[in-house]
């Protein structure tokens, strides 16, 4: 913003003094700048998102249980299968599968200019039994993962974006 002292004028007339100063403001670079702070903050969204993502990521990883050998998961085509040929329907999971199913991902189709959404979970394909060790299934407990990273570490997360986001503004704020 710039001040500029436009005009400066003095008279005299009947016995009466006037001067007059006038200012102006210009506010057309402010402007400017604006568009730039926010056009840089909208490219820090994504980067930020993604600082509060791995806090998350890592947490879950850190939770989620793993057996110290590998085992047999029976899927339905098991289950439906005639006595003693279930296990040739039974697929074999070594040790840490679970683990190593775990990913973060960002997602185009729940974000935005301003928006950007992260994904935490695990791969179906290579751990099927994921969801029956999170919540549990009728003859079997719940070992939860995902829920408690959310309850250890949602302040963290939003505290790392947050710090983020703050960092890659700081240039656009000077």
């Amino acid at each position: 913003m710039r001040l500029i002292a436009s005009t400066w004028t003095w008279s005299a007339k009947a016995a009466r003094t006037m001067a007059d100063l006038t200012f102006r403001a210009d506010l057309s670079d402010l402007e400017a700048d604006f568009d730039v702070i926010a056009e840089d903050a909208l490219t820090a969204v994504r980067p930020s998102a993604q600082a509060g993502a791995q806090v998350l990521y890592e947490e879950v990883l850190l939770r989620v249980p793993m057996s110290p050998n590998g085992h047999w998961f029976y899927g339905t085509a098991a289950k439906k299968a005639p006595p003693g040929q279930k296990r040739q329907f039974a697929y074999w999971f070594e040790s840490g599968s679970l683990r190593r199913s775990i990913y973060q991902a960002y997602s185009k189709d729940h974000s935005g200019p301003a928006l950007a959404t992260y994904h935490i979970s695990w791969r179906q394909a290579d751990a099927p039994y994921a969801f029956m060790v999170e919540f549990g299934t009728a003859t079997a407990p719940a070992h939860p993962f995902l829920r408690p990273a959310w309850d250890a570490k949602n302040v963290a997360a939003a505290e790392a974006m947050w710090a983020k986001f703050r960092e890659l503004m700081k240039g656009a704020m000077s």
